[in-house]
């Protein structure tokens, strides 16, 4: 992508968060145009692209670098702000285009946001989700299970809650989480050979309903999810675009690594960008499952030869206690 040196408008929407989103960011920072812009909207997939006001934004762009007529600024260095986020504020149900137009934008000069804080949840063997880690001092080991292969219509989940915000607060960037996993077979079962981790992030509202936002279709969405093939944890440290926010991995034949029944493997999830603004009293949701869950649309992992009982049946877990750091690493945006 350094190669690319024409202009680049990259327009990225929340709510893909199965499909488009990760590409539209990693496009923008890694294409090599000195004038690129990225652009973050949401709604569905089709919609928001025939909205008067961005049409308005295409046209403009393509008309400076087509017809050389620039009435923006865009051809212009510093003209126009690198960034424009569109911030998920309040409940605007899913699907509704006209109350979305509502949620406010901001202006950014970098992304990731130049004063990101990175700050770490640690979860808890009771399920809770803190920025306190003291409980990993403690010298008793737990472990939380749950049962493999979990599907949509067999969701096997551990959801891991925060205590309300004190304070309303800004979570926009990348997000990864650091676990420390294993599975066991099943008595009369097959030996598993690897691990697959489904995660996802959700937002609590006032009244202790999950707020969803608008998918690529029009369906409910939770805030952003992720992935990760525990045979498949090796990463690139090494490699020019990894970053802490933003684990490197080349996910090539050679970078395969085994999976023992019963060993405690260390992980590092990439989870998809996202944004939200936790009001006063909100709360987050870090779910960790076998399978699909709510919000996977169309875009779901059910092959059957990809996801067999030979590789994968048996039971997962999580393990806490010396030596076992888990946490959710959210990137807080403080206000200007």
């Amino acid at each position: 992508m350094g190669d690319i040196e024409v202009p680049l408008l990259s327009v990225g929407n929340w709510g893909g968060i199965l499909l488009h989103l990760r590409g539209n960011i990693e496009g923008y920072l890694h294409a090599g145009s000195k004038l690129k812009y990225l652009r973050m909207i949401t709604g569905r997939h089709d919609l928001p692209f025939y909205y008067k006001e961005e049409i308005e934004v295409q046209r403009s762009f393509l008309d400076a670098f087509l017809k050389g007529e620039d009435r923006v600024g865009w051809s212009e260095p510093g003209k126009v702000s690198p960034v424009t986020l569109v911030l998920r504020k309040g409940d605007a149900g899913f699907n509704d285009a006209e109350k979305e137009k509502n949620f406010p934008r901001r202006e950014e000069q970098a992304w990731p946001i130049a004063r990101t804080e990175y700050t770490q949840f640690h979860l808890t063997p009771d399920l809770g989700l803190t920025p306190d880690a003291a409980h990993e001092s403690l010298s008793d080991r737990a472990k939380l299970s749950y049962r493999a292969l979990g599907s949509l219509d067999d969701q096997q989940v551990l959801q891991f809650v925060t205590s309300p915000f004190e304070a309303e607060t800004e979570v926009t960037g990348h997000v990864t989480a650091h676990l420390n996993v294993s599975v066991t077979p099943d008595t009369s079962g097959p030996t598993p050979s690897d691990i697959d981790l489904f995660m996802t992030l959700r937002h609590i509202g006032l009244t202790g309903q999950e707020i969803y936002y608008t998918g690529t279709a029009g369906d409910p969405v939770p805030l952003t999810k992720g992935w990760l093939r525990v045979s498949l944890r090796k990463i690139n440290k090494e490699h020019a675009k990894h970053r802490e926010w933003l684990p490197r991995r080349d996910y090539s034949s050679r970078d395969v690594l085994p999976v023992i029944q019963g060993e405690v493997y260390t992980v590092d999830v990439e989870i998809w960008p996202t944004n939200v603004v936790v009001e006063k009293g909100g709360k987050l949701v870090l779910e960790v499952s076998s399978g699909d869950t709510q919000g996977s649309g169309i875009f779901t992992h059910d092959d059957p030869s990809d996801r067999s009982p030979e590789k994968l049946q048996g039971t997962n877990h999580i393990h806490f206690g010396p030596g076992y750091q888990n946490y959710v690493t959210l990137p807080f945006i403080p206000q200007k």
